[in-house]
């Protein structure tokens, strides 16, 4: 298989799909590699080190896209790559399409295979590709948090972990999954006091036992959610539903109660945000104002640490790389369950009923495209 490896162009995104060790191991495989030139500098991997690999080195995006049969990113396509994807092409990548309906309709047009990172599931019904990730955004969101809340940066002027006879600032997660988890674990360690939302009691339980009781644990409930935002410095929206637009547990009348100057960080903001006031910001331009509440909505804020990001990204994305160049897209998800749940997009249809539900589109099985080469699938 021809594996292409573009630079990622959106505002300050500076990952890349693929280090030269995963160029290595697709090379040895025997497929062939195309690698824009400058690709992996921003994550610190000079061109060199990919040709050093086995990769053959493009000096534009265009002629990577356009010999590629599968094309490998970190991040969803914007308006300048729409018009090279085509019909067939794998793409390979981040997608969270429940929120973008104009990147959901290239690909359908275009009748571009879309297997979507975020989708992918384990034998345990996990996300593998989507928790690095996630693992990087947590822990990211606290110190981010922590930087907005000084008066320099826009917030109140809080320390998070305050000072003795001083009180710590008050943090509320929405959500106890893997970016909840790594907040929580960031937020404790800074000595703030925390509170995790969710609707899942035996979460709570699971997390009340990790943090020895040190945090605060709530079942989910407007009233509940309301209550503790209104005490919150910061608010953490962490709240997940696998490729399905996120709830909005924060509307903007509950904002009128939260002090001003508080700090919103909402990591669910590439599947649409869980609080009403959000909407995509940049890493350029990354907070706004609403009801004297600063909000940070950073869409791809794990590219403000590449080279931690990268590794940790292709440590998990490559096995699944390599599995549908080895074995060819049908084999491939015949073959893993997990990965034919990646599948978003196929031959001009949605084949992810969460996609097809939030935006209010038709959604088509797989199965009933392909027939029998699932029909084996374990």
């Amino acid at each position: 298989m021809i594996v292409g490896l573009p630079k990622e162009i959106k505002d300050n995104e500076y990952r890349v799909g693929l280090v030269p060790a995963g160029v290595r191991a697709l090379t040895d495989a025997g497929h062939t590699v195309l690698v824009e030139r400058g690709a992996g500098e921003g994550s610190g991997f000079e061109d060199a080190l990919y040709e050093r690999a086995g990769a053959k080195i493009l000096d534009s995006a265009d002629d990577v896209w356009a010999e590629a049969e599968m094309i490998v990113k970190v991040k969803e396509p914007i308006a300048p790559e729409y018009g090279r994807m085509r019909e067939g092409q794998i793409l390979f990548t981040y997608l969270h399409l429940a929120p973008d309906r104009e990147l959901t309709r290239q690909l359908l047009e275009r009748r571009v295979t879309g297997i979507a990172y975020e989708t992918i599931t384990d034998r345990h019904g996990h996300l593998p590709l989507l928790t690095p990730m996630s693992e990087v955004a947590g822990r990211m969101a606290v110190q981010i948090g922590a930087h907005y809340l000084e008066k320099m940066g826009g917030g109140r002027g809080v320390l998070l972990g305050g000072v003795p006879g001083v009180p710590a600032a008050r943090v509320v997660i929405l959500g106890g999954g893997v970016v909840g988890t790594n907040a929580a674990k960031i937020a404790v360690g800074m000595g703030a006091q925390v509170t995790i939302i969710d609707r899942d009691l035996d979460r709570l339980r699971e997390l009340d036992d990790i943090f020895l009781s040190r945090i605060t644990t709530l079942a989910s409930n407007s009233y509940s959610i309301h209550e503790a935002i209104s005490h919150a410095d910061l608010i953490i929206g962490a709240v997940l539903i696998p490729g399905a637009a996120a709830p909005k547990l924060v509307t903007r009348s509950m904002l009128k109660d939260v002090p001003n100057g508080a700090v919103i960080i909402d990591v669910s903001v590439d599947q649409g945000g869980c609080i009403e006031t959000t909407h995509p910001t940049t890493h350029s331009d990354p907070t706004y104002y609403v009801e004297g509440v600063l909000h940070y909505c950073v869409a791809n804020m794990p590219g403000a640490v590449p080279r931690t990001s990268t590794f940790a990204l292709t440590n998990a994305t490559l096995p699944y790389a390599l599995k549908l160049a080895n074995l060819g897209f049908l084999e491939a998800i015949a073959e893993d369950q997990g990965l034919r749940a990646g599948v978003n997009t196929y031959a001009g249809h949605i084949t992810y009923q969460a996609v097809a539900e939030s935006q209010g589109l038709p959604y088509t099985p797989l199965e009933n495209l392909l027939g029998s080469p699932l029909k084996t699938a374990r």
